[in-house]
């Protein structure tokens, strides 16, 4: 499997790049995001890689880091999105952004993309929100201050992925947690599995 590739842009394309590594030219998909940091061909350039399989092709996939690439391959286990949607996805902003989005139950940012439709977008959310609450968890914790009541900072952080005020506030109730942190992490795994009030 091929994981990265290291080498000279040869071609940089708004949809693709070929990297020349040891001879052999690479032709990586990417999103608009990745190749922002693709410099121009005669340049050396790295790439985390996700090689899919299919009947008929094997396609690669070139990402500037292994959080966009991990994105991806959650984007393409939720059913109805291939590799190419999934990556029209990531065109739609730093990979932190969409995470908080999928996080913040923001459908609508996913149906701005073409090939996604209601129905897909709200399956995104469903599907991953659970899984990118734990990759937000120590970004919450680090952006609420140390000092204070734990509920109220836990509720701040809430607001700040996105959640009304009111609905932070009933994701919050019932748990018992002492920091803001387990409070925050508990209260996105109620909002993943529906369980809110």
């Amino acid at each position: 499997m091929i994981a990265a590739v290291r080498g000279e842009v040869m071609v940089r394309r708004p949809d693709c790049v070929v990297i020349d590594a040891a001879g052999v030219g690479y032709r990586l998909a990417v999103s608009a995001e990745t190749l922002k940091v693709v410099p121009a061909a005669g340049s050396e350039a790295f790439l985390h890689a996700e090689l899919i399989a299919r009947e008929d092709s094997l396609s690669l996939y070139g990402f500037a880091s292994e959080e966009e690439r991990d994105l991806f391959c959650e984007l393409i286990s939720v059913s109805g999105i291939g590799p190419k949607v999934a990556i029209a996805a990531l065109s739609g902003g730093p990979v932190r952004e969409l995470t908080k989005a999928i996080a913040a139950g923001d459908a609508k940012r996913f149906q701005a993309v073409p090939g996604i439709g209601k129905r897909t977008a709200e399956r995104i959310i469903v599907e991953l929100r659970e899984k990118v609450a734990g990759s937000l968890e120590g970004e919450i914790a680090a952006s609420i201050e140390s000092d204070g009541d734990a509920r109220a900072m836990a509720r701040d952080g809430l607001v700040n992925l996105g959640y009304p005020p009111l609905e932070a506030e009933q994701l919050l109730d019932g748990i018992d947690a002492v920091s803001a942190e387990e409070l925050i992490a508990t209260a996105l795994r109620k909002a993943g599995t529906g369980k809110a009030a």
